[in-house]
């Protein structure tokens, strides 16, 4: 009886969630955009969350002129599918709005090749590609042990060897993408302006000041108090309430 309750339950949200996304859409072309944060954020309430609704939610507040919330939900999106050339363009269209213009350090060599690599796909993906060319790896398995000729069978065991070194290739680039990931903590500052602290207190001088929609990195955390890095690799300290995590 659980088990049927639980399906239930499932379509019901499903069913909730497609609906608020449409009616989502719906206010967004009527350009009654707080509307439509409404509908949006009720889909992601719901435990629903997809690019789709973080790209439409990001594009709803831009339209208002919020440039952290609009930065937030973009970035949100680009996690779930970085590939996607409009999430990028209507990013950086919002990063625009920020005040704050932060130089990132560019990273060289190697290690920058392979995260250009490995960040092309979200680490799910990554291990879809692994589970497809396992298949592929079977068929070209089955096509070497049937073949009746030795030049078939070359043929077969070379497109073995190139399947299996995708597999692995899609395994390790799935694996350091999911790690990198964990070990990055990157969030976006709401406040208005926020005066960044060279020590976790307040009676602590200033060391600079960052504006809303401004991405930093949470390196660690001391009660109330946050230690940020900024792209060109400037630390400081911030009160938790300033920033809002992508994590």
């Amino acid at each position: 009886m659980k088990k049927y309750l639980y399906i239930i339950v499932l379509i019901t949200q499903c069913s909730f969630a497609q609906k608020a996304f449409e009616q989502g859409n719906q206010f967004y072309q009527k350009e009654k955009y707080q509307e439509a944060i409404k509908s949006y954020e009720s889909v992601l309430a719901s435990g629903k969350q997809s690019a789709e609704v973080y790209f439409n939610l990001g594009n709803s507040y831009y339209k208002l002129h919020k440039v952290a919330p609009a930065i937030y939900n973009f970035e949100k999106a680009l996690q779930l599918n970085p590939s996607d050339a409009d999430l990028q363009t209507n990013l950086e269209f919002a990063r625009k709005m920020a005040i704050d213009d932060i130089k990132e350090v560019p990273k060289v060599g190697f290690n920058k090749l392979l995260q250009d690599l490995t960040s092309s796909y979200h680490f799910d993906t990554w291990a879809w590609i692994a589970v497809i060319l396992s298949f592929v790896f079977l068929g070209c398995f089955a096509g070497y042990y049937y073949s009746p000729t030795a030049f078939k069978k070359r043929m077969y065991f070379t497109a073995m060897f190139l399947v299996l070194l995708g597999t692995l290739i899609s395994i390790a680039s799935g694996m350091y993408e999911k790690n990198r990931l964990s070990n990055e903590k990157p969030a976006i500052i709401f406040a208005e302006k926020v005066e960044v602290k060279s020590e976790p207190k307040a009676s602590s001088p200033n060391a600079f000041i960052l504006h809303e929609g401004t991405k930093v990195n949470i390196l660690e955390s001391i009660a109330n108090w946050k230690k940020i890095q900024l792209a060109d690799e400037t630390t400081g300290w911030i009160e938790s309430e300033s920033v809002k995590e992508l994590n």
